[in-house]
């Protein structure tokens, strides 16, 4: 597949992953001059068209979900029997491989990361997809401790039909819950599971349940407790250690009900803030109207559904059977009797309990939405009606604001009944990302993906930070905030560029002047000039940037200073010279004989010995 053109745009470069389902390559965007992941589906998937079509379907869902924890979609496509999607590529190590390097992850790294994925499952869950696959090797973390979730291939989009309405079980068994294990019905609390395996494997660098095969794991993920984590690990505080439980109960009902609840607590658990977590309580459950439940005692027993139709334990199903045909005839007339004896009482005792409350004393519900839970609790009380908060959820009114209750308000009821209360747990908190780093537009976009706000950008200059990347911002990273939040930023200009003060060195020796323009912030050439005036020897004549001047520091200031050079005496040429000019006296002419005039002036053989003489005296 190597060297593969995909689209006539995607070169594919190097395998860098396998799955169960497909093979990933690293690529090249040519239309882009990007690189990119491309995921291909391995051919046993690719020969089923109603399996490729549902996956395409649901891979163009993923792809509209805009999140900074999750891998973008880039794109999907097919050529020739060649199913492929397109994805975000990112350079870094999945969670697996951090696990296995690190053992045992500390506690607060373990909640950055944990708040990361729940993020990017909480977009999820609000655009109706369900991953149903989570787990640490499709769990990306960048270099940088940036966390982006991938492998949406078998994800659910939880308001279309979708590849899982099949009896085919699909998930990774160590982490997928026991409702995927059974194939029944799964929803957003199936993730909430996945992740709290994650999350327990990251503090203790094992997961909860393990056997030789996948159905043993699965048979684990249902029968099992598991085994809570501080006991494999005593450093994890109690807080964390009952997060995890509550998030793995094997009765969806159980756990968190929304990834944003989860999400609430961890950023807690992260700041160290008591937090308390605690099981959803059945003593003042509502009636609802609910499928019924199937429960098999020969479940225990049965592998059939996991295994290929092999069937187990056959002694047990002949003992199973033998004993619903044990209890003797007369006995069972007996006990029909007593049956049917007991439902008469009962019978009658509803009735009367009916019979009695028709005239009991009435009230009605007062109206307390709106109200504080204090003020709405003292009403109800008032009323003689008995106050019972059902729970918060998150809501734009001020935390501890009534939302509803159940009855309604203006209903008449039974003095001493019950008012359920929905009370507001606030708007949503969201966290201020790390931007410091970060180009300006890339902050904005990640100011913008986050909900939040772009506030003040200022600049000013800085010699470490590269011009146009964040130097500071305002509120700090991982601090507390609302969609209504802004962030203030300090963006640099880079190094600042000095002018400084040239000084005056003229008249200086050179050595005293070159120190004097270096300390200065400036650079130094120097050219000399040649002077036969030993006196001038290596002073500065002038400076190419002049004293007092201002210029840029680090600028180049040239010098000219004199150089002495020793100059040689001039010899007088034998052939122009003057016979009465004497060597010794210099130019000057003989009163005795006149005028220079050479055709005025006679010779003799004396007077030429006598001058040849002397010029031989001045050679």
């Amino acid at each position: 597949m190597i060297g593969t053109m995909l689209g006539n745009r995607y070169e594919l470069l190097e395998k860098i992953g396998e799955g169960g389902m497909a093979l990933v390559y690293k690529a090249k965007c040519h239309l882009l001059n990007r690189y990119v992941a491309v995921k291909i589906l391995k051919e046993q998937y690719s020969d089923d068209k109603e399996f490729v079509e549902k996956f395409k379907r649901e891979a163009t869902a993923v792809a509209s979900l805009s999140d900074n924890n999750i891998v973008n979609i880039y794109d999907v496509g097919t050529q020739g029997d060649i199913n492929y999607i397109v994805m975000e590529y990112v350079n870094g190590k999945t969670l697996k491989q951090i696990i296995r390097e690190q053992g045992k992850i500390p506690t607060a790294k373990t909640a950055n990361l944990a708040i990361q994925i729940a993020r990017a499952l909480d977009c999820a869950h609000r655009n109706n997809i369900i991953h149903r696959d989570i787990k640490p090797q499709n769990i990306l973390v960048t270099n940088e401790g940036l966390v982006k979730v991938t492998d949406f291939g078998i994800a659910k989009a939880s308001n279309s039909v979708t590849i899982t309405n099949s009896s085919k079980v699909m998930g990774s068994a160590h982490y997928f819950s026991p409702e995927q294990a059974r194939g029944s019905f799964v929803d957003c609390r199936t993730d909430i599971y996945s992740l709290g395996i994650v999350i327990y494997e990251m503090c203790t660098g094992r997961v909860p349940y393990d056997a030789d095969s996948p159905v043993s794991v699965a048979l684990k993920h249902i029968q099992e407790p598991v085994i809570p984590p501080n006991q494999l690990n005593e450093n994890i505080p109690d807080n964390l250690n009952n997060l995890i439980l509550k998030a793995v109960e094997k009765e969806p009902i159980k756990r968190y009900q929304t990834i944003k609840d989860m999400l609430t607590d961890l950023r807690k658990i992260e700041k160290n803030q008591e937090v308390n977590i605690c099981t959803n309580d059945f003593d003042e459950d509502m009636t609802r109207v609910m499928d019924a439940v199937v429960v098999d005692d020969k479940d225990k027993y049965n592998k059939n559904k996991y295994d290929n139709g092999k069937k187990h334990n056959d002694d047990y199903d002949d003992q199973y059977d033998k004993k619903k045909t044990m209890i003797d005839p007369k006995k069972r007339k007996i006990l029909m009797f007593v049956t049917a004896a007991i439902l008469v009482l009962v019978i009658g005792g509803v009735s009367g309990y009916f019979a009695l409350n028709k005239t009991s004393a009435k009230t009605t519900v007062p109206k307390i939405v709106g109200m504080k839970q204090e003020d709405a609790k003292k009403a109800v009380e008032d009323s003689k009606l008995k106050f019972v908060s059902i729970g918060k959820e998150k809501s734009d009114k001020p935390e501890g604001t009534v939302l509803r209750t159940y009855p309604d308000p203006g209903t008449s009821v039974n003095v001493n009944s019950e008012v359920r209360v929905s009370i507001s747990g606030g708007p949503d908190k969201l966290a201020v990302p790390s931007l410091i780093g970060m180009d300006l537009d890339s902050a904005k976009d990640v100011i913008e993906k986050s909900g939040l706000k772009l506030g003040d950008v200022s600049r000013q200059y800085d010699d470490s930070v590269p011009k146009g990347n964040v130097i500071k911002q305002d509120p700090q990273p991982d601090s507390d905030a609302t969609t209504d939040t802004k962030i203030n930023l300090v963006v640099s200009r880079g190094q600042e560029v000095k002018n400084l003060t040239v000084p005056d060195v003229n008249g200086k020796g050179i050595d005293e002047a070159s120190g004097t323009i270096s300390s200065a912030g400036f650079k130094v050439t120097k050219s000399a000039v040649d002077t036969s005036d030993k006196s001038q020897d290596g002073k500065v004549i002038s400076q190419s940037i002049s004293g007092g001047e201002q210029a840029k520091a680090g600028s180049t200031v040239n010098l000219t200073y004199y150089k002495y050079k020793e100059q040689q005496p001039t010899q007088p040429d034998s052939k122009n010279s003057d016979p009465n000019v004497d060597p010794k006296k210099g130019d000057q002419q003989d009163p005795s004989k006149g005028t220079n005039d050479p055709s005025k002036s006679g010779t003799s053989d004396s007077n030429n010995k006598s001058n040849s003489g002397n010029n031989n005296k001045s050679q």
